[in-house]
């Protein structure tokens, strides 16, 4: 399998200059291509159509210069293999929600083979257009996740439902966490060399729930695939994921902007831990005037450039979360370079 040097060093824990850089939604609302393609296509059309997704997924990679490329897709197609109806108006619609009275109706059988291939042949379809030189991973929702929009219809809520319906989760993870293994199989398949595990709604709980209830799943999932899946989690802090980093079957985690990254490669040196660690300039940053962005960006290299390649082994150079939408593409196009220039002279 063909891959990108700088990823491939970081997925290792291989000491270097220059980290590789790749962006959560870097294939999406803020970038012209996405749009084009969006003057022709439905969302659905551009994640189910394998030909089309990798269209979306080429582009920044193209443009941008990214050493990685993802899958595009939605983390909420399995909720559509459970039987709760999925559309885009614009924003994800499910036909219901999850409570304890309505359980029953979920599909209790499903079969990733069944609905989610469409994911597979994408990876297929993005690999064999990707430049020999670049990565390509996937992704999968993280069970709470796909929970949290089960029952409320988004994460952006408070979770009141889902905090009132909190241990139906144990059984809806007997549905999901098995699906997953399937659908993360699929795309493995495809060709991802790392399938990120997106659980951004796991910010939202104590730490007692977060480790009582969330991270068995996630550890189902590292064991069923070991060094071969990330976590990413918002808002997420050490003293609740500390037993999860010190997981040795996780190959690496995502971090949002709150998280001081140093510290976190202290911590993982010092514990004499080997998983890459991704983030996490602030995404909202991107929307600065120019001049002013060149400056919060070089601020915010400078904390890197102060450890040494050692140091610093691992770092998948990104954001804390998502592309946003009407991102100036020019400062997308400028990260990559800035990065790529201040290190190589490092």
């Amino acid at each position: 399998m063909m891959s990108n040097l700088l990823f491939k060093n970081a997925l290792s824990g291989v000491e270097q200059k220059v980290p590789p850089v790749w962006f959560m939604r870097q294939a999406g609302r803020y970038h012209s291509h996405y749009q084009n393609l969006k003057k022709s296509y439905t969302f659905v059309e551009l994640c189910k159509n394998p030909e089309l997704a990798a269209q979306v997924a080429l582009g920044p990679v193209e443009e941008f210069d990214f050493d990685v490329s993802i899958l595009f897709s939605d983390i909420l197609y399995p909720l559509e293999a459970l039987g709760m109806g999925l559309d885009y108006n614009p924003g994800p619609q499910l036909s219901w929600h999850l409570d304890s009275s309505n359980f029953k109706n979920l599909n209790h059988q499903p079969s990733a083979e069944e609905f989610m291939s469409f994911q597979k042949q994408a990876m297929l379809a993005t690999r064999e257009l990707l430049p020999k030189d670049k990565s390509l991973i996937g992704f999968v929702g993280g069970p709470w996740t796909l929970f949290t929009y089960a029952v409320e219809g988004s994460h952006k809520t408070r979770l009141k439902k889902v905090k009132e319906n909190l241990f139906l989760f144990e059984k809806f993870a007997k549905l999901i966490t098995p699906f997953l293994i399937e659908n993360i199989q699929l795309q493995l398949e495809g060709g991802a060399e790392v399938v990120m595990i997106f659980d951004t709604a796991a910010g939202d709980v104590s730490p007692e729930i977060f480790q009582s209830l969330i991270q068995p799943q996630i550890e189902i999932l590292f064991e069923a695939f070991p060094r071969t899946l990330g976590y990413y989690s918002q808002k997420t802090q050490l003293h609740t994921i500390k037993p999860l980093i010190n997981n040795s079957k996780a190959a690496g985690f995502g971090f949002d902007h709150s998280w001081q990254l140093p510290e976190m490669f202290e911590y993982k040196n010092k514990n004499q831990l080997n998983f890459f660690v991704q983030g996490n300039f602030d995404q909202t940053m991107l929307y600065l005037n120019f001049d002013d962005f060149k400056k919060v960006l070089d601020d915010y290299l400078t904390k890197f450039k102060k450890l040494s390649p050692a140091q610093r082994a691992g770092w998948v150079c990104g954001l804390g979360h998502g592309v946003l939408p009407e991102t100036p593409e020019k400062n997308v196009k400028y990260f990559v370079e800035r990065v790529r220039e201040v290190f190589s002279n490092d």
